[in-house]
Order: structure tokens, then C-alpha cells, then sequence
């Protein structure tokens, strides 16, 4: 069933609202990276100003290991900050993903809302569609047109179960989508990344998620945003409102996401993202075996009101805190920041290092 474009637009503008003016932060869990330390080398042996963030990704050279993850698209507000966030990752060298983009498809006059390469012409950009389209009459022809649409050089399929299961007409059958991914997995030409919102992967999904073909994982955990929060503020039924802010503690903690799943596909490219707010967050989920890390509501909140400038200052404030990061560990590059000394808070103990893909 294709949605009016009013509404479509109306619950893109809530969403954006409500993640920008109200608390929905998830509660009772945290991120699980509050649960590790680095051994810190008080001398260094290294020029900090020589520490080399860079990497490649996707076919991708990165000069830090970051995305702007999905946020937004469908208004001409939402397009504004697109513009704002292509043009920060433009500049700094690293990657982004747009918001899903099915208004656009089943609305094509707004399109223009997610289209950022005449500011961003050398970024890694992802295209976004959720997965369970593809129990709803979507497949190959809306995977292509995504990608064509934003001069994409991937796709990301979103995982939203809980968020899709609290929302008001949320799309609520989920049956056979793994024949659906691998099907489109194999028939698209760009590569694949499937993500969660913000409740997690676990190893067993990433593991048949990964025997279907899909590039990279974004573990997406719980910490940061909670989606069935901002469906809660959504809600005009007060029985529905209830159930959805039940959830709010729901999922898999990043860090625990990110280390079992490293552990079961130890070749296999991983995102971390979902509560990442600073740059020891990035160094950490670097160090547990992420390839890349996104972050959203932060990089939302400071374009948002903002100038262009200031997006750039807030995102290279996070460069900076995983550069020193790095330095303060001994690491002269992200390899070696890989094999840094971890320790968990709890027993002292270090964490060994996990088994992941260069960062080539």
C-alpha cells in the first residue's frame, strides 16, 4: 500500500522533530564501551600530528573511519541537512548514508530530498531502502533505482522489526526475507550492507545474513536512539503509546554486537555504530574489530541551526579525539590501534585481538 506524500512527509518531519527535541535516548542499557579502557602509553615514541586515520572501504579511500549514518530525506527541511552532511563529509573525507528513500520512490517528485552529488561528488554514499520492502512488492527494480537515484556506491537494507512492530501501520510481515536478500544480493550490481536501527544484531543473524551474500554488517546496537521511543512520541492511541515505550531498553548493546559478531565472521567488513557520541567510542569499536563507525544523533543535532562550519568542527572534534586516541596508545595507524592494548574495567583483563579484514 503506497502512503499519501503528505503523510509520508508529515512522519519524516516527526521523526526529525522528535529525535531533535525530546529524549529518546535508550534507558536501562548503554553501549557496553563504558565497559573497556585503554592501557595508556605515557610515551608514545610518535609525532601526533603524523597519526594516519585513513583507510579504504567499499573501493573507498576514507581519510578517517567514519559514517554519517542514514538519517533522513522526503522534506525539503530533511534535504537541507542532507546537503549540510554531504558537504561536512566531502570535506573531511569520509563516508554517508541517506534516510530511506521509498518516499521517493513511491513519490518521485521527491527525490531531490536525497540527492547530494553536486556537493559531495567523491564521498562513499549509500543508498537506503528497508528490507522488508521486500516482502511488499519491492525487488531489484526499487533496489536499482535507489542507487541510480543518489549516484549511490552501495545499498543499505535497514533492518526495523521493533520500530516497524510499534509504529502506527507499521509493515508487520517479515517471513522469508533471507531468500528475498540473497535473491537481490546476487542480481545488484553495487554491494550490499545490511543494518539494524538501534536494537542490534546478533552473531546468528550476521552469520545468515553473511551466507547470503551481503558485503558488510552494521551492528547498529542498543545505546544511542531509541526508535521505539520516537514511535512512542508518535502515538495517538494510549494502549499502542504504552507498549512502544516498553521497549525503550530493548537490544543488543553495540559493543557486545560488535564483539560476538566479529568473532563468528572475523573476515567479513563490520560497521559499528548505535551510541557512538565521541571519539574514544570510535577508537574503542576500531579496536573490537570495526572496519567503520557511524554515528547519527550527534551529527544531527549539530547541523540542525547550524552553519555549514560548524558541522565540520563538530565532526572534526571526533576525528581529533580518535587521532589523539590513537597516540595516547601507541598507534601510528588504524592497524596498529587494532592491536592496542584493551582492557575490560571489570577483571583488568585484556581483551585479545580480534581477527578482521585489513583496513584495505
Amino acid at each position: 500500500m503506497t502512503d499519501s506524500l503528505s503523510s509520508i512527509s508529515e512522519r519524516k518531519q516527526d521523526h526529525l522533530d522528535i529525535v531533535l527535541e525530546q529524549d529518546v535516548s535508550a534507558k536501562g542499557i548503554r553501549t557496553g564501551f563504558e565497559r573497556f579502557f585503554f592501557e595508556h602509553v605515557a610515551l608514545p615514541e610518535l609525532h601526533l600530528d603524523q597519526i594516519d586515520l585513513s583507510s579504504d572501504f567499499l573501493g573507498k579511500r576514507l581519510q578517517a573511519p567514519l559514517l554519517i549514518s542514514s538519517m533522513t530525506g522526503g522534506t525539503g527541511s530533511a534535504h537541507e541537512i542532507n546537503l549540510q552532511l554531504a558537504a561536512a563529509a566531502q570535506h573531511l573525507g569520509i563516508a554517508m548514508g541517506v534516510g530511506s528513500q521509498r518516499a521517493a520512490l513511491e513519490h518521485p517528485e521527491l527525490t531531490w530530498t536525497y540527492q547530494v552529488r553536486k556537493v559531495a561528488p567523491d564521498i562513499l554514499l549509500l543508498a537506503n531502502l528497508g528490507a522488508v520492502q521486500l516482502n511488499y512488492g519491492y525487488g531489484l527494480e526499487q533496489a536499482r533505482r535507489a542507487v541510480e537515484m543518489i549516484e549511490a556506491d552501495g545499498l543499505i537494507l535497514h533492518l526495523n522489526p521493533l520500530q516497524e512492530a510499534v509504529q502506527p501501520h507499521g509493515d508487520r510481515d517479515w517471513r522469508g526475507l533471507y531468500a528475498r536478500i540473497e535473491q537481490l544480493v546476487a542480481q545488484l550490481p553495487v554491494p550490499v550492507v545490511v543494518k539494524e536501527v538501534g536494537n542490534g544484531l546478533s552473531a546468528t543473524v550476521a552469520r545468515r545474513l553473511a551466507e547470503c551474500g551481503v558485503a558488510v554488517l552494521d551492528v547498529a546496537g542498543a545505546g544511542g536512539t531509541s526508535w521505539s521511543e520516537v514511535e512512542a512520541h508518535r502515538q495517538p492511541d494510549p494502549l499502542r503509546k504504552r507498549i512502544a515505550h516498553a521497549f525503550v531498553g530493548w537490544g543488543i548493546p553495540t559493543a557486545l554486537a560488535l564483539l560476538e559478531i566479529r568473532r563468528q565472521l572475523p573476515h567479513l567488513p563490520l560497521v559499528a555504530s548505535g551510541g557512538i557520541r565521541n571519539g574514544i567510542d570510535v577508537a574503542k569499536a576500531i579496536r573490537l574489530g570495526a572496519n567503520l563507525v557511524g554515528m547519527a544523533a550527534p551529527v544531527l543535532r549539530a547541523v540542525c541551526g547550524a552553519q555549514e562550519q560548524a558541522v565540520i568542527e563538530a565532526i572534526q572534534a571526533v576525528i581529533e579525539e580518535l587521532r589523539i586516541a590513537a597516540f595516547c596508545t601507541g598507534s601510528s595507524d588504524l592497524n596498529r590501534l587494532k592491536q592496542a592494548t584493551l582492557r575490560r574495567q571489570d577483571t583488568w583483563d585484556p581483551v585479545p585481538t580480534p581477527r578482521s579484514p585489513a583496513t584495505g
